[in-house]
């Protein structure tokens, strides 16, 4: 009688053709697909899913599933600039003019900066620059690295625990697999207790990918510099560049941006301003409002 020696069944899934086999499944569970649905489950966007559920194809069919009906009501792809620019005036998250050393997208995030306490317009706003962070990834690339900013954070200026929890309960249902590494910089000891709360939200492999640095901290700096070209990375981020965020400028970019967000999903913007390259009219600069945890 002869033995037949079978490889170990991890080392089977990681194989190149086994994880194209499981695009495959994935497919075929999902069943016929039209519209925006068909054109947003491409076999990369599969494999994001099937990662963030260990490779196996029911888990990772209920997932996206999940997203499919979500989209379908969010429809995050519809939202303008115009109507998310108010929650911008301060620059608490914008998107960066540099990309990391891997070219990929960054965006820059600054909770000292936090001037509004609606939770559906924050998690809008989110949302908007997340669609928008991946529609300029370099091509191949489909992450994109987070850099958080805590200058000026205090209580006065927290975002509360809901705000906070739906925005990571979208990232990690909605957007499996498109956060590379988040670089909290210099959080203050207050920020302890916080943190304590927010990381039980958080799932184990968006855990991992979230890493604290301080200036003075020599491993932090070393990190930094092989994710950053220094002389890219602002100063208040422990680089040589500066950070001066210009809403009007910013504006105009995330104008410019609707228009090839509209042609990439093939539809008509909904608003005839951007289309012809109009800025919205601007909202004065809010003083920060005092928000706490709830």
């Amino acid at each position: 009688m002869y033995l037949i020696r079978r490889q170990p069944h991890t080392q089977l899934e990681n194989g190149p053709s086994e994880r194209v086999a499981k695009v495959g499944e994935l497919r075929a569970a999902l069943g016929p697909l039209s519209g925006r649905s068909l054109q947003y489950c491409t076999d990369a966007c599969l494999r994001r899913y099937l990662e963030a559920r260990n490779w196996n194809v029911n888990k990772a069919k209920k997932m996206l599933e999940e997203t499919l009906k979500w989209r379908s009501t969010f429809k995050p792809e519809e939202i303008r600039w115009h109507e998310v620019a108010h929650e911008g005036t301060t620059g608490k998250i914008s998107r960066a003019n540099f990309h990391d050393r891997s070219r990929r997208t960054v965006l820059i995030m600054r909770p000292g900066m936090q001037s509004t306490k609606c939770t559906e317009d924050n998690v809008r706003y989110m949302v908007y620059l997340l669609e928008n962070g991946i529609l300029n990834l370099a091509e191949g690339e489909e992450q994109m690295s987070w850099l958080i900013d805590f200058t000026g954070w205090s209580l006065s200026t927290n975002i509360s625990l809901k705000i906070s929890r739906d925005c990571i309960n979208i990232l990690q249902n909605h957007y499996p697999q498109r956060l590379a590494i988040a670089f909290l910089y210099n959080p203050p000891r207050i920020f302890e207790a916080f943190w304590k709360a927010v990381r039980y939200f958080l799932d184990p492999i968006t855990f991992k990918k979230v890493k604290f640095v301080y200036p003075k901290n020599k491993d932090s700096l070393e990190l930094m510099q092989s994710y950053f070209d220094m002389d890219n990375l602002p100063s208040e981020l422990g680089g040589k560049a500066s950070l001066k965020y210009d809403h009007e400028e910013f504006s105009r970019q995330m104008v410019e941006d609707d228009v090839k967000t509209a042609k990439f999903w093939g539809f008509d913007d909904k608003s005839s301003h951007i289309a012809n390259g109009h800025l919205p009219q601007l909202a004065p600069l809010p003083a920060p409002l005092a928000i706490t945890a709830s």
